[in-house]
């Protein structure tokens, strides 16, 4: 973890809404005229990684760039590993650069020189998150338009603490609390929230209203509570989006552990094929401290390129983009006709079907995929919550891939229930939208 709560000052809602609000605001003053209001999150999201990380990575700066120095002495190639140890975290970087040495280092040109140092100096894992968030096209832009020294400066502004450790003022009290990994957490998710609205976004395409996300975590966790064991459980989102099923459900199973007195240890797996949130996810597990999670989410499409094909997992939940196109995945999986992949054809009885839905909506794939992910070797199996809209309910004749893949469900006793939301839940959008319930161990 990157933070320990003892002799921490604990950050109060002002101290999170004033950090927020800093943060908005460096799009207004240093963004405005350089990009279009749409393209702030570009900027914005990519440097509040960078300097929580830079913030977390300050006290053991030194401790690494003597490792550095003695494996360079020895020529040895690869010393991700041992950097990292030395930086005490899952991330490390080895430039002789921290951040706020960056705006104070000469002319415009050595300033980008030395930032494009500073970022080739981060880890492997760091290093896919700037690319995912293509950070590096928008370093020319900023220098040309003389903004990269303010963007940086008021990043590492002492009025913002991003930082695992307190600020204190000139008589020992604190100036700016220390941030602790959650809080930093909920403020990038947060500023994606924000930025989601303000662009408008389509609904499902990035962001699942926080009430219908706990509710999908109480109606997988709660009826099972009580079978919750001093054990390790696998969460998994195949349409992960910016990971808040993935850590809401982490967040809710923690508690009801604790509740009944059990120790638990949570382990959480996703995909998603959009490069900004796959980074965006990957992001805000490392700000988190979950280094070894981030390395559990995919990138590319679940469809024709499952991450987890052998994989198993005890709870599953997702909000797949419905009315979407899958021809791309269903050409690269050989033609809707000859899809052969057993998460999407079975055998009911003697009979063999195919489930395949119409390519123009490809929402049930993703229950599929999630169903032939279920355990059915231990006591409470698999439990599945899945948002949907209506189609999957009635869409497809009887034979045809819809109705085969309800008939599947329906015939082996996996649909638990169906629960029909209110109507205005998700953003920008008045349609029926559904959770649907499955568990593979139901009660006699």
């Amino acid at each position: 973890m990157l933070f320990s709560w003892e002799n921490k000052e604990i950050m109060d809602n002002q101290s999170y809404n004033q950090i927020v609000s800093f943060i908005w605001g460096i799009a207004d003053d240093c963004l405005r005229d350089v990009y279009v209001r749409g393209k702030y999150r570009d900027v914005i999201l990519p440097m509040t990684v960078i300097r929580r990380l830079d913030a977390v990575l300050e006290d053991t700066k030194d401790d690494v760039l003597n490792m550095k120095k003695m494996l360079d002495d020895a020529k040895i190639g690869d010393q991700s590993d041992a950097l990292c140890n030395a930086a005490k975290q899952s991330f490390c970087n080895s430039s002789p650069f921290k951040l706020r040495d960056i705006p104070a280092r000469g002319k415009l040109q050595q300033m980008k020189a030395d930032f494009i140092a500073y970022l080739d100096g981060f880890s492997p894992n760091v290093q896919e998150i700037l690319d995912k968030f293509k950070f590096r096209n928008q370093i020319d832009t900023m220098v040309d338009a003389d903004i990269l020294g303010a963007v940086i400066e008021k990043f590492v502004s002492k009025d913002i603490n991003l930082s695992p450790h307190s600020i204190l003022d000139d008589k020992g009290g604190v100036k700016l609390p220390a941030l602790d990994n959650h809080t930093m957490g909920v403020i990038f998710e947060e500023l994606i929230r924000r930025f989601n609205e303000e662009n408008n976004e389509e609904a499902g395409e990035h962001f699942t209203p926080r009430d219908v996300v706990e509710l999908m975590a109480d109606l997988i966790f709660v009826p099972v509570a009580d079978k919750i064991k001093d054990s390790t459980y696998s969460v998994y989102d195949g349409a992960s989006g910016t990971g808040g099923m993935l850590t809401v459900a982490q967040e809710r199973l923690d508690k009801l552990a604790e509740k009944y007195n059990k120790k638990v240890s949570v382990h959480l797996f996703g995909q998603e094929i959009n490069p900004e949130t796959y980074a965006i996810t990957k992001a805000d597990m490392l700000i988190k401290g979950n280094g070894e999670e981030a390395e559990h989410i995919a990138f590319g499409s679940t469809l024709s390129n499952d991450g987890f094909p052998t994989h198993q997992f005890d709870f599953m939940l997702s909000n797949p983009p419905y009315g979407k196109s899958w021809k791309v995945d269903a050409d690269k999986l050989g033609g809707k006709k000859d899809i052969l992949d057993s998460r999407f054809n079975a055998s009911i009885g003697d009979e063999d079907v195919s489930m395949i839905p119409r390519t123009s909506d490809g929402q049930l794939l993703f229950l599929l995929n999630n169903i032939s992910k279920m355990k059915t070797a231990t006591p409470l199996g698999s439990r599945i919550a899945e948002v949907h809209n209506g189609s999957s309910l009635f869409t497809g004749d009887a034979g045809q891939g819809e109705s085969n893949a309800r008939r599947y469900m329906i015939e082996n006793d996996l649909v638990e229930a169906i629960v029909a939301l209110p109507d205005n839940m998700f953003y920008n959008t008045g349609i029926g939208t559904f959770i649907w319930i499955l568990s593979n161990k139901k009660e006699d």
